[in-house]
């Protein structure tokens, strides 16, 4: 029978880890409706200037719309891949991970990556070209702060460094469901001429600048977007984690406690037994 002080020790273990979890937990749940808030506000205006996008430009061929329409020959393909810096959070990071990787390896051209997160960065700095690292995005989260990182992208897009950019996150459902997703954001896809779309619009100054100032900004709000989706992401699971993980302990906690008084029962009938056995030696003698 094991040692009562080592069960003991075990279930007092046990009990601070549930503190543990069961405070990460609170933690996340109170950042998620934050979080959760943030996201559900932007999408409407994200989807909206999408709309406004699809329509302006319908008329016209993707190449004369914006450089950052152009289709050209694909020899090089940035990944966008967000991540959290921390982990703790089920498979979250991993499904990125994994989501990754199978993106490269269905593609034969040259692959470079650009890391939000440290979690993604640590998984693909060994044995892949790094872009850059934006992990520290994430100390003071902003609309401005991710503008930066989409500016450098499309720039880099526009002088030839990549002909494809992806971006792959996690998209926020609910507090127990993610969505892993793909998405092209370079070059933008805009819609087929088919007749039906609604583009009833007066244009000031014109439709070219109007499109040249409003295509750059809908890339750096579905970057803002999927940045914020992942945030939300994070903490829906890391809360649905840290619950799974108490409720684990409580239950590994209950097998101890009886484990634990099964064996001070065995051990009280020892010392009975041996009292018992001493009173009747010396009854005998």
């Amino acid at each position: 029978m094991a040692n009562l002080k080592e069960i003991r020790g075990r279930i007092t273990s046990i009990s601070s880890t549930m503190q543990i979890t069961s405070a990460m937990k609170m933690v996340s749940a109170a950042k998620l409706k934050k979080a959760q808030d943030a996201i559900v506000m932007l999408r409407p205006y994200s989807e909206k200037l999408q709309e406004i996008i699809q329509n302006v430009s319908s008329s016209s061929d993707s190449d004369n719309v914006s450089v950052f329409a152009q289709k050209r020959e694909v020899k090089k393909i940035l990944f966008i891949a967000v991540s959290s810096n921390r982990g703790l959070a089920g498979v979250f990071n991993s499904s990125v991970i994994k989501e990754l990787n199978q993106q490269i390896s269905k593609t034969n051209v040259e692959v470079e990556v650009l890391t939000i997160g440290k979690k993604v960065f640590d998984a693909v700095k060994k044995n892949k070209t790094v872009y850059d690292n934006k992990s520290t995005i994430f100390d003071q989260m902003s609309f401005e702060a991710v503008a930066k990182v989409s500016s450098k992208v499309m720039k880099a897009f526009k002088e030839g460094q990549f002909d494809e950019v992806h971006l792959i996150y996690n998209k926020f459902i609910n507090a127990a469901t993610q969505e892993i997703k793909t998405e092209q954001l370079l070059p933008i896809v805009l819609p087929e001429n088919t007749g039906n779309v609604v583009s009833d619009y007066i244009f000031e100054p014109s439709r070219k600048e109007i499109i040249e100032s409003l295509i750059p900004k809908s890339i750096k709000t579905q970057v803002y977007k999927a940045v914020l989706d992942s945030i939300a992401s994070e903490h829906g699971a890391r809360m649905t984690a840290m619950h799974k993980a108490t409720d684990n302990a409580q239950a590994l906690k209950n097998d101890l406690v009886i484990f634990y008084n099964k064996a001070r029962q065995a051990a009280i009938t020892n010392e009975i037994l041996e009292i018992v056995s001493g009173a009747e030696a010396l009854k005998n003698s």
